[in-house]
């Protein structure tokens, strides 16, 4: 039986989008998915450590939106650690050194930084548009704790926030509980969760559900011709290297999980998951730090932390496979890229 607090999510109205990101292949692609889609208009582009550095995150930003032709979009470097836990050394195997699978070379261009800090970013576009700005956040949530403490108000000037992050049901990928933007920053990931925004959370449950085939990325660099789509397929290439290394059915593609991209996919056509409502707490430390635990029973509990003024998130369960990639194909595959 289905819990009670199950049910489909339905939104239509256009979204304006501030892309919290830690560039990175599995980023760029829904980067690109993002600036693709016709209801999705991207307003800035914030970063934060987490694949990379913060530096070599906001550089690969600047560059994947240089080359897509898209370089009037504001980019602005954030965290460049965890509010409290020690940093850990960025996944080169997974991502490369550069975060794009060791691109070959990067062609010259003159894209430069918003001088504001991201989470600054982040305030005053809440600021100036109330109400009108959901931000995606497919990283550690440094920046979005970071503008809490600026603005204590930003839950209700913000639209809504889409984490990928965490996971309930399925295990973790850095530890046997934990999602990896999660473990990165739980301190921070804590504050989000229990801020008030209107959250959803996209975590392992549903991402390890999607495998695109590297294939896929081939065919719409064949298909575009442009240096963004093939820089992307050459990203995906490493990325899915490493996946399917790791899993026999992942190799069996040999692809990769659809992790931030489904943040896009929730935003833009929520009719396609499943989704359970509770309070989501994290673990900060010990054995089970970066793990997100939701309360999914109405039960008086022993502890505190889990009272009713701790708000509710909205986490995808399930996910509609086929109906996610081809919406990812049909996307990337429409005419978004000039010459």
């Amino acid at each position: 039986m289905e819990p009670s607090n199950r049910k489909t999510m339905t939104n239509t109205r256009p979204h304006r989008v501030i892309y919290d990101t830690d560039p990175g292949v599995d980023d760029a692609m829904a980067l690109y998915f993002a600036l693709a889609h016709p209801a999705v208009e991207i307003v800035g582009v914030t970063t934060t450590f987490g694949n990379v550095t913060v530096e070599q995150a906001a550089r690969n930003a600047l560059y994947l939106l240089a080359i897509a032709g898209r370089e009037h979009i504001p980019v602005t470097r954030g965290v460049a650690a965890p509010l409290v836990k020690h940093a850990e050394a960025p996944p080169d195997h997974i991502h490369g050194a550069d975060g794009l699978g060791n691109l070959a070379q990067r062609i010259a261009n003159r894209n430069t930084l918003d001088p504001r800090s991201s989470a600054q970013f982040i305030v005053d576009m809440a600021r100036q548009y109330p109400g009108e700005i959901s931000v995606v956040a497919v990283g550690p949530l440094g920046n979005l704790a970071l503008a809490l403490a600026l603005e204590p108000q930003l839950p209700s000037l913000l639209r809504q926030v889409v984490v990928m992050g965490g996971a309930v049901m399925e295990p973790g990928n850095v530890s046997p509980v934990a999602e990896a933007n999660i473990w990165n920053d739980p301190h921070a990931a804590d504050l989000v969760f229990g801020a008030g925004f209107q959250l959803t959370m996209v975590g392992l449950d549903v991402t390890h559900q999607v495998i695109l085939p590297v294939s896929l990325f081939a065919q719409i660099a064949q298909h575009h011709q442009h240096l963004a789509t093939d820089t992307l397929h050459h990203a995906v290439a490493f990325y899915a290297d490493f996946y399917s290394g790791l899993y026999p059915h992942v190799a069996a593609i040999h692809g990769c999980f659809g992790h931030d991209v489904l943040a896009f996919v929730a935003l833009t056509h929520p009719e396609f998951f499943t989704t359970e409502t509770g309070r989501i707490r994290v673990a900060v430390e010990g054995l089970a730090q970066g793990q997100t635990m939701m309360r999914r029973k109405d039960i008086a509990y022993p502890q505190s932390g889990w009272e009713s003024t701790v708000p509710e998130t909205r986490v995808c369960m399930q996910v509609q496979v086929p109906a996610s990639k081809q919406l990812i194909e049909r996307t990337l595959m429409s005419q978004w890229l000039g010459a």
